[in-house]
């Protein structure tokens, strides 16, 4: 009777672990979805159509994605065009305003939001394929100049963004 009781769990055991293969979907070590049959990627250069330019700007976030998907995903191989799983768009919004206005109407901090509009396309299933906008924010007190913590914000804002397009494309949020 043991013996019986133990194979049906190691069959069920076995059978839950073998899931995580159904429907053509594999899962990375960070808890993302890929399609199994993807092997390549493609990201193309986000141009800055932002009214402000900062001119790094471009160059940085692209790279950032591309690493992201390099380091977290099982796909073997990006591709300068045309990869399977495609990630295109452009650097929309790059602003800043005062927040934390006091009683003598004097900003406390200063906001940095940077918008990024990017298109994903997923040829093995349609639906997780999308055209989105991403936005993040930094607060900075008032008191230092954005040409003194820019590019901390920028990388840090990038992350951000980076993270949420990661998610929306491979986590299905």
């Amino acid at each position: 009777m043991k013996k019986s009781l133990f194979i049906y769990i190691i069959i069920i055991i076995t059978c839950l672990l073998s899931g995580c293969k159904l429907q053509s979907i594999s899962y990375s070590a960070t808890g993302g979805t890929i399609p199994a049959e993807a092997k390549t990627f493609s990201v193309d250069y986000f141009q800055n159509k932002a009214p402000i330019v900062v001119t790094y700007l471009s160059s940085t976030f692209t790279e950032k994605l591309k690493e992201k998907l390099r380091d977290q995903t099982s796909l073997t191989e990006m591709t300068e065009k045309e990869g399977e799983l495609q990630f295109e768009g452009q650097i929309t919004g790059y602003s800043m305003k005062p927040v934390n206005i006091q009683r003598n109407e004097v900003a406390a901090a200063n906001r940095l939001t940077i918008t990024i509009r990017v298109k994903y396309t997923n040829p093995f299933n349609k639906k997780d394929s999308f055209d989105t906008s991403f936005s993040h924010y930094e607060d900075f007190p008032n008191d230092r100049p954005l040409s003194d913590l820019e590019e901390d914000l920028i990388n840090k804002i990038i992350e951000k963004i980076i993270d949420d397009i990661y998610n929306k494309a491979f986590v299905n949020w």
